[in-house]
């Protein structure tokens, strides 16, 4: 189920399954107020078509759309953190979506799941395709930062939500193998934190890469949207 980079570790007790899978983090729907936040931390990422404002935050509106179709009162968060005076600036996008989703948070503190939606970068000769529902769609991936290296915890980046978000993307992984078979890759496994230390139910989602479509991208959303 998981794909661990070299940057981290992940012992045998720290994923058991048992424990993971038996964490309950259900909500009560609530449309009065904001509980689903989505953001881009990487808002410039784009597809092999993509034209001018077809990029992932465009996917993440999809995503928007299709969960208050369904009741939910969702929070899209459309700033651009990862641009510096019109310069691409992504090894600070971090430092800067943080200042902005803690201003959101506290705005609205009954969002309960956070979500930053990305775009992978893979080889040329890779392509996360699928198909579901008769539909062509990017395949996804779900990343979590273990805020660990090999040696052992980074004590300046605690997550005192680290196994709740483990929890949360493997529970949406086995439904995602139940109803969509093929649609996820391993869940990605890395050493630093990617700002998931503010809820419970923090993903970081990678929808597909720069070789697939931006109509793949939006289908994606479909079946994200029902996990």
């Amino acid at each position: 189920f998981y794909t661990v980079h070299s940057s981290t570790t992940a012992k045998r007790e720290e994923m058991d399954a048992a424990v993971l899978t038996g964490m309950d983090l259900s909500m009560k729907k609530d449309p009065s107020v904001p509980q689903i936040l989505i953001y881009h931390t990487h808002s410039q990422e784009s597809y092999k078509n993509s034209k001018k404002d077809e990029n992932v935050v465009a996917v993440g509106q999809k995503l928007t759309d299709l969960l208050t179709e369904k009741g939910w009162n969702v929070y899209h968060d459309t700033t651009v953190y990862d641009l510096a005076v019109g310069k691409l600036d992504r090894s600070r996008a971090y430092t800067y979506a943080l200042e902005g989703i803690n201003e959101i948070l506290a705005r609205y503190p009954s969002i309960q799941v956070v979500l930053d939606i990305h775009r992978d970068g893979v080889g040329e000769d890779v392509y996360l395709k699928t198909e579901i529902g008769g539909q062509p769609s990017a395949r996804i991936m779900f990343f979590n930062g273990l805020s660990q290296t090999p040696e052992g915890p980074i004590s300046y980046l605690a997550n005192p939500f680290r196994e709740d978000n483990l929890a949360f993307s493997l529970k949406l992984q086995l439904k995602a193998e139940e109803y969509y078979p093929g649609f996820t890759r391993k869940i990605y496994l890395k050493g630093l934190r990617y700002n998931q230390h503010l809820r419970a139910r923090s993903a970081l989602v990678e929808v597909g890469a720069q070789t697939n479509t931006f109509e793949e991208a939006c289908n994606a959303m479909m079946p994200l949207a029902e996990l």
